[in-house]
């Protein structure tokens, strides 16, 4: 009887490890920020943290984006935090991508004061000190691909592109000739500031990614990106080149599902005849 409980326990939690690996796989991991202060557990600040990721996987369900401020005012124990899909993400696909951003911000940033995560279709981020509504352009992440060379044709789409995102506010999504693109500010910033932040970034594709065919970056409010016909794969990085925190989280959920693999094993060993 021991030995079943034990395989079921340790299949059902195979199945959930495999099930994590392929959501992570549907929900790629762009890039992670954890503060270097750390809380101690039991502190009123871990209980405010995980109510207020708890929080954003129920509002997801509803709204695509959400702010929070959690705790009693004091520096110690608040959590400010926000969270926000893409803008063409359904609410059911936005649900998903955050239930996956807070498994992962745990995983990448445990016991960590600050943090914030980008996937590729939601962002997540928490600290004890209020940074809403205040404009950060600071850069987090880029990823530039192969250059065209000197295909006239194609910056002229792609400056065309760029042009109009860099007149939209919110989620703003532009096509010209085989150039696409898209880029979207947090929701917690002013019209003028989002004008300002998606300009920095417009400016950073075109000085950091220069030719490039499709390139991407990710400001601390902000984040644009273009790419041309057949090129939209190339932002969907292999794990040769994610950074260590991409490789944490793929690292710590194989190891998972490799333990219950030989946990698995040993009960069939136990249970078989001749070792009772």
């Amino acid at each position: 009887m021991l030995g079943s409980l034990v395989l079921y326990s340790t299949l059902h939690f195979l199945c959930l490890c495999l099930s994590y690996g392929l959501l992570v796989q549907a929900h790629i991991f762009i890039y992670a920020g954890c503060s270097q202060e750390k809380y101690e557990p039991n502190l009123p600040f871990e209980g405010n943290l995980n109510s207020f990721l708890s929080s954003v996987v129920s509002s997801s369900s509803q709204v695509s984006y959400n702010t929070y401020a959690i705790g009693n005012g004091s520096s110690e124990g608040t959590v400010y935090g926000l969270y926000q899909c893409r803008g063409d993400l359904q609410t059911a696909d936005c649900f998903k991508c955050m239930e996956a951003a807070v498994n992962q911000i745990e995983l990448v940033c445990p016991y960590s004061y600050g943090a914030s995560l980008q996937l590729e279709g939601c962002y997540l981020r928490y600290d004890r000190a209020s940074f809403l509504g205040t404009l950060d352009t600071n850069l987090e992440f880029k990823k530039c691909s192969k250059s065209v060379g000197n295909d006239v044709e194609f910056f002229r789409h792609r400056d065309d592109v760029l042009a109009a995102l860099q007149a939209g506010v919110g989620f703003k999504v532009s096509s010209s000739g085989m150039v696409q693109g898209f880029a979207q500010c947090l929701g917690d910033l002013s019209s003028s500031d989002c004008s300002s932040c998606i300009g920095d970034a417009v400016g950073k594709l075109k000085t950091l990614c220069g030719s490039a065919a499709s390139a991407n970056v990710f400001l601390g409010q902000c984040y644009a990106r273009y790419w041309a016909y057949g090129h939209y794969e190339e932002f969907s990085p292999d794990l040769s080149h994610q950074d260590d925190n991409g490789k944490t989280v793929a690292i710590i959920v194989g190891t998972l599902a490799g333990l219950a693999v030989v946990i698995v094993l040993l009960s069939f060993c136990r249970a078989a005849p001749g070792n009772v």
